[in-house]
C-alpha cells in the first residue's frame, strides 16, 4: 500500500520536534498501515516523559493503547506535554 498522510499536532514544548515545513504547530506526515501511535511518537523522537495527553480526532488514547492504535490516513494525532500551573 502506498504511503498516505495524517496530521501531527504538537503543543507547547513538543512543537520543537515537528518536522521541517511544519506550519504553526502541525505537520502533514506520511503514515503506513502499520504506524501505531507509539511508533509515531518514537519516529519523531518525542521524549516519553513529555508525552502526556494524546488524542486522535479529539478522542483520548490511553497509554496502554498507544502501541496498538494505528494512525490511519486523514486522522489527526495531537499530543500535549504535562501542564504545570500555579
Amino acid at each position: 500500500m502506498a504511503n498516505q498522510t495524517a496530521t501531527l499536532k504538537l503543543y507547547a514544548s513538543l512543537s520543537e520536534f515537528l518536522p521541517s515545513g511544519a506550519i504553526d504547530n502541525k505537520a502533514s506526515i506520511e503514515v503506513t498501515d502499520s504506524d501505531s501511535v507509539a511508533r509515531i511518537i518514537e519516529k519523531f523522537h518525542l521524549p516519553e516523559r513529555l508525552v502526556h495527553l494524546v488524542l486522535i480526532n479529539g478522542v483520548y488514547i490511553e497509554p496502554e493503547d498507544r502501541p496498538r492504535r494505528i494512525l490511519a490516513p486523514g486522522e489527526v494525532l495531537a499530543i500535549w506535554p504535562p501542564v504545570a500551573g500555579g
